[in-house]
């Protein structure tokens, strides 16, 4: 339990516990709001309630607090609704009831926009809709990035206040995997990871500009790793031009085909790594970006978006109107040649806990 000094400053007084409605809070990115190592500091993310009987996916999309009817069936059980993700899960016309429902029972609205182009939309119009609900209505709004927060000021005319992504590894295993990390032997390993191809990447651009970089290294290899379920025959989002392209480069390629990496897999992946690649033609921010930081990979990131503004990291240009095959080529050769800029796990643990106190600092603004 946190605890503020009284009026008088003279004694400290137990403050009191803010529950938040949080959507949703299972989500790493969202567990990690809270300070580590501790008992807690005061905020109680309510859990994510299970998802419909008919719903077909698991965990808790789609988020059922993003529902009017939740909202009035629960508000005497949370004093903030604070909204991360899923709310393309809902319309714009279920979001302008949420919140007006949310105002009506005088519940304020935190928004955390991670996300101003949605990675999983070809167009923009859906999420720019769903935003015009949402950032307006917020009593207040969160972001990563200084550029993002400027982008956001620049289109609703709202300030956003700023507050860094914590780590995305656990911090224990985060201290082992840079403690094991690769001691120089064998190659170079330069990653590209399509997973089930996301609207917003682009392997028909990235992937030759790799083949030639990694190929102008001495003693490197390019590692391109997808699910099964794009480069497979058969498999539910079967793509046959991009599976001819990769199988085209026959061994200037290390390609592996594979399905979803749990959480143990995922880490261990990254930190075979000397360098993974983000081949996005639009974005915001990447969770991806920072898990590669805790395991000490470096990250060659696009030019769209706020990548650069995360952390350390080279950049080539990219984005849904250019591409720049020599910048990618000169980022892959500069990440190859410098060490990786690695935050220590007690830079990152002491992160956690401010980026815990500026969220709790602006849930009691609101309850004040």
């Amino acid at each position: 339990m946190l605890h503020q000094l009284s009026a008088a400053g003279s004694r400290p007084v137990e403050s009191t516990t803010i529950r938040v409605a949080s959507v949703p809070s299972a989500h790493v990115y969202v567990r990690h709001l809270s300070p580590p190592r501790v008992a807690g500091d005061g905020v109680r993310r309510l859990p994510d309630p299970a998802v419909r009987r008919d719903a077909t996916q698991s965990g808790w999309w789609p988020p059922e607090m993003l529902q009017a009817s939740w909202v009035r069936e629960h508000d005497d059980e949370f004093d903030v609704f604070h909204v991360h993700f899923g709310f393309d899960a809902r319309t714009p016309a279920e979001l302008t009831e949420l919140v007006a429902t949310l105002r009506e029972h005088r519940k304020p609205l935190v928004l955390t926009v991670h996300d101003l182009r949605n990675p999983h939309h070809l167009a923009p119009d859906e999420h720019d809709a769903q935003l015009d609900v949402l950032v307006p209505a917020a009593q207040r709004l969160i972001t990563l990035t200084p550029g993002a927060a400027a982008q956001i000021e620049r289109r609703w005319g709202r300030r956003a206040v700023v507050v860094p992504h914590p780590h995305i590894v656990d911090l224990d295993r985060m201290e082992q995997l840079q403690c094991s990390r690769r001691d120089g032997g064998g190659p170079l390993r330069i990653g590209l990871h399509l997973k089930s191809l996301r609207a917003s990447m682009d392997p028909w651009a990235v992937v030759p500009a790799l083949v030639r970089a990694v190929g102008e290294l001495d003693d490197a290899v390019l590692q391109v790793d997808a699910h099964r379920e794009i480069l497979c025959p058969g498999g539910t989002r079967y793509d046959e031009r991009l599976a001819d392209l990769l199988r085209s480069y026959d061994d200037s390629i290390d390609l592996r085909v594979h399905d979803f990496f749990d959480d143990e897999q995922l880490w261990a992946y990254l930190s075979s790594l000397d360098v993974s690649v983000l081949p996005y033609r639009f974005g915001t921010h990447s969770g991806w970006l920072e898990a590669c930081r805790d395991v000490g990979t470096s990250v060659v990131a696009p030019t769209c978006g706020y990548y650069g503004e995360q952390g350390p990291v080279e950049t080539y240009v990219l984005d849904e109107d250019h591409f720049d095959e020599a910048s990618l080529v000169a980022a892959v050769h500069r990440a190859a040649a410098a060490p990786p800029v690695v935050p220590t796990v007690a830079e990152r643990e002491r992160q956690r806990h401010e980026v815990a106190l500026a969220h709790r600092s602006l849930y009691e603004s609101l309850v004040a």
